[in-house]
């Protein structure tokens, strides 16, 4: 074993037994739940939102290390992160795991780089992006609720 897969063994496992943003919101303006069942990974995330993006998050996860240490270090990242920015955070990290991206990992995503390694094991990827997949899946439930909220505003007002 590398020095660098070492390392990378104790990023996962420190953000998996002391994860970052646990717990769930009673105020959310997001909730999103998302299982893996070929490894029984379970999330639940939670966001309270303003009007530039992401106040808070907030994570409740259950499953192997890679999934919670993955939703960890994502919630890490993108808390307080305008949408703009943390969408193309998401991609970028997805666009890593997923397809053959040789940009360099940007400093902000230094422990996320930690996850790499699982590209050699396909079914173990789906650990790692349950969480930004479960969160995508909320963003776009919270978008298109406010689209509709807006016009049965409208329509009850006319």
């Amino acid at each position: 074993m590398t020095l660098d897969e070492d390392l990378y063994r104790e990023v996962i496992l420190d953000h998996f037994k002391n994860p970052r943003n646990k717990g769930v919101l009673e105020n959310y303006d997001i909730k999103a739940s998302g299982a893996n069942p070929f490894c029984g990974d379970e999330i639940e995330i939670t966001l309270k939102m303003n009007s530039a993006g992401i106040e808070t998050m907030r994570i409740q996860t259950h499953g192997c290390a890679i999934s919670q240490s993955s939703a960890s270090m994502m919630a890490e990242l993108l808390e307080g992160k305008k949408l703009a920015e943390a969408r193309q955070w998401i991609e970028f990290f997805k666009n890593k795991l997923l397809r053959d991206n040789a940009d360099p990992w940007p400093e902000a995503m230094e422990d996320l780089q930690a996850l790499e390694g699982v590209k050699k094991y396909p079914v173990r990827v789906k650990c790692a992006v349950l969480s930004w997949n479960t969160l995508i899946e909320g963003l776009e439930e919270f978008k298109a609720k406010g689209s509709k909220e807006k016009t049965m505003t409208t329509h009850s007002e006319g």
